[in-house]
């Protein structure tokens, strides 16, 4: 009961009513409406039909209401009339196996599921003293992940990559090889047919069942784009305040900004850096503090950031690595040798990896981390065979076990490999690099040979024997 008196304490008559003087670009300035922030409301169209919006700021009388839709239609004069104050979704198991929009509507052609439950969209995360520490691994089926960038129950971690190096494809491979009970799964101002392509090639129909994918388009209004990262993290917790173990994955979290940037922009603010006003800054920490462990159960999250021109120092990209817990770099380079998935090891790093891993496979993944930074600081003298054999020995133990580091980061997006497997291989793999690394003998650096006198040079007389006495 005190869940509703709370809603009733909030709510106000839904007869309110104003009428519309301006439109300015995307926006609608709407007079005499002293609607709360957040309300969501509907416009008259001047050909019949209503287009829903929501309240995102004021200008001097006037309440600015964003439209879910398309303005065409909407006049001067026209109506508009308060629907709901606080912006609530409904939730439920039914909910699995399903594609829902940002409204939580399912949009995969099947009847609507009978959903009883609400959660609020703009929900509080949990308090800072009341998080557990994380102290449990969390298997994602991705061999270099487990074994070398190992995440924990309750961690978020962004996937950092340029257009077309593959994020995409790594997260369906997560959400099928996960051992996460629920994956909620957010494609914010993906093209449309991303949607099928992902649901059928990337997260097949095993994966689908235990999933909840949470769909708005590019061509859709910002509103619609924002709020669809909303509504995955409220389902999101719903389901973790079931006891469940919940792996939520936001593609891309870039998109998500560009769309509070526009609704930004059309309430007034003054672009900031690279054009993103301050309020953009202000709301990320806002939705990626909302994952994370509770009493109850875990979200585990993965935020995808679309860099803009392979930049990692990019405003998104920077703000968002001192939000997370942890960061994958996926590598244009790696991306076109083949290489996949395209995780620059050395560029990456999960901030909890040493509290939730056993000290040998600490110690086996440091050992090859080295190893590969030891490979790359030497890569363009041994490219041109300049290096040679015998001058170093970690080079050398680094040189003869590139293609066994290599087997082990690559996997096929069809290959799923247990935290078990992942485990065995790394103890295997970092037992052998360290034998090499100690009993490898220095190979002895041939001296020159004595090379002839330069042309021109003197002759150096022949000994004189001694003359006889």
């Amino acid at each position: 009961m005190r869940h509703y008196e709370e809603t009733l304490k909030q709510a106000l008559p839904t007869s309110l009513t104003g009428s519309v003087v301006e439109i300015i670009g995307s926006t609608a300035a709407v007079a005499d409406f002293p609607a709360p922030v957040g309300a969501v409301v509907e416009i008259d169209r001047a050909s019949g039909g209503t287009v829903r919006g929501e309240v995102i700021g004021f200008r001097d009388r006037w309440t600015l209401v964003f439209p879910y839709q398309s303005l065409a239609g909407i006049r001067r004069g026209g109506r508009v009339k308060l629907v709901r104050t606080v912006r609530q979704l409904r939730v439920g198991d039914g909910l699995l196996g399903r594609v829902i929009d940002a409204h939580g509507r399912c949009v995969d052609g099947r009847p609507q599921p009978m959903l009883n439950q609400r959660c609020r969209l703009d929900r509080e995360p949990p308090l800072a003293s009341e998080r557990p520490r994380i102290v449990e691994p969390f298997a994602t089926g991705v061999r270099s992940i487990d074994g070398l960038l190992r995440c924990g129950r309750g961690q978020r971690l962004g996937i950092f990559a340029g257009a077309g190096v593959g994020k995409s494809v790594l997260l369906g491979m997560m959400s099928r090889y996960t051992e996460a009970d629920v994956n909620i799964i957010a494609l914010v101002g993906e093209r449309g047919r991303e949607l099928n392509d992902f649901i059928e090639r990337d997260l097949g129909r095993a994966g689908l069942a235990k999933s909840v994918v949470v769909v708005s388009t590019s061509n859709e209004p910002a509103l619609q784009r924002v709020k669809a990262a909303y509504t995955a993290t409220t389902v999101a917790e719903y389901f973790r305040d079931q006891g469940k173990n919940v792996l939520l994955m936001v593609d891309s979290v870039t998109r998500f900004a560009m769309a509070l940037r526009e609704i930004g922009l059309a309430t007034g603010e003054p672009p900031a850096t690279r054009g993103y006003p301050p309020s953009v800054f202000a709301t990320l920490p806002q939705l990626v503090e909302r994952a994370g462990t509770t009493a109850k159960g875990s979200i585990t999250a993965f935020y995808s950031v679309l860099v803009e021109g392979d930049d990692p120092n990019e405003p998104v990209a920077d703000t968002m690595r001192g939000l997370l817990d942890g960061h994958l770099w996926l590598s244009r380079k790696l991306a076109s040798a083949g290489h996949f998935p395209a995780i620059d090891l050395l560029e990456s790093i999960s901030r909890l990896m040493s509290d939730i891993t056993p000290p040998e496979e600490l110690a086996a993944a440091q050992t090859i981390r080295s190893l590969l930074a030891t490979y790359r600081e030497h890569e363009d003298m041994i490219t041109i065979g300049a290096y040679r054999k015998g001058s170093n020995r970690k080079v050398d133990t680094a040189i003869d076990m590139q293609e066994g580091i290599s087997r082990f980061l690559q996997q096929q997006v069809s290959e799923r490999s247990s935290l078990a497997e992942t485990t065995q291989r790394l103890l295997a793999l970092g037992a052998e690099c360290r034998v090499r690394l100690e009993s490898t003998p220095p190979v002895p650096v041939p001296t020159a040979a004595p090379t002839a006198a330069p042309i021109g040079a003197p002759i150096a007389a022949p000994p004189v024997a001694p003359a006889a006495v």
